[in-house]
């Protein structure tokens, strides 16, 4: 999965799997809470959006899927002696939360909630492509590619309900907005081996 293919207008530093191989535990557990976090994303957003029938029944089995996720990097670590340790501050995500429009109607609420999770599938399967690809260890090139795969899919659904609910050309020009925003908050953060994002 390329990046033009996700759209993504800033490639990740070539440096950073050079800085995440330096400490495997820190980017596996904070992976594994990544993984957590997207599971209760779903949750939450079926919890708020109930009525939406295709939201509900698209993001049910994403809950299962990124759930499993979690309980696979678990066992990865515990296969390493690794310990999970404390959830970190996101800074990414947490900037791009800040980025999203709140002074809208619900459904616009929705679309902007379903982009930023879309923003954050496309960069952590452009991550776990780096991953599978760099990484010395041929046993987590094939883990990490199973996971590239995963996020893929998950941003093309949550693009494709964003559109359905924001509007193909309202939501392909906002879209456009979050990326030019998240090339330039990559560009301004240092790369850091012990995060994802």
């Amino acid at each position: 999965m390329s990046l033009t293919t996700l759209g993504l207008k800033l490639p990740t530093d070539p440096r950073w799997v050079n800085l995440a191989e330096m400490d495997l535990g820190e980017i596996l557990s904070d992976h594994a809470y990544c993984e957590q976090k997207a599971a209760t994303t779903c949750i939450t957003l079926i919890q708020k959006f109930s009525d939406k029938d295709d939201v509900v029944r698209e993001l049910a089995p994403i809950v299962t899927e990124e759930w499993g996720h979690f309980r696979q990097v678990l066992r990865e670590m515990d296969n390493r002696g690794l310990k999970l340790g404390e959830q970190r501050k996101d800074e990414y995500v947490n900037a791009l939360m800040k980025f999203a429009r709140k002074d809208g109607s619900r459904e616009m609420a929705l679309v902007e909630r379903l982009l930023v999770s879309a923003l954050i599938e496309a960069r952590s399967c452009e991550r776990f492509r780096l991953l599978s690809l760099h990484i010395a260890e041929e046993e987590l090139k094939e883990f990490y590619h199973g996971f590239m795969i995963a996020e893929a899919d998950h941003y093309k659904m949550f693009l494709r309900l964003a559109k359905k609910y924001g509007g193909e050309e309202a939501v392909s020009k906002r879209w456009q907005e979050f990326l030019d925003f998240e090339a330039e908050l990559l560009a301004n953060m240092t790369p850091r081996g012990d995060r994802m994002h």
